[in-house]
């Protein structure tokens, strides 16, 4: 019986770690950059003095 190569499977798990996390930023900056676009201004809005 083969022995089982914990190394691999640690840097295997270790991998997916990172790409998940990797996904999850840029899905996070998409929704910012075209939250950003699409959404209102972040300037109050002011009304002229009469």
């Amino acid at each position: 019986m083969a022995n089982i190569n914990y190394g691999f499977e640690k840097r295997r798990k270790e991998m997916e770690k990172k790409k998940k996390k990797e996904e999850k930023l840029k899905a996070k900056a998409a929704k910012k950059s075209s939250g950003s676009t699409d959404g209102p201004d972040d300037r109050p809005e002011t009304t002229p003095a009469e």
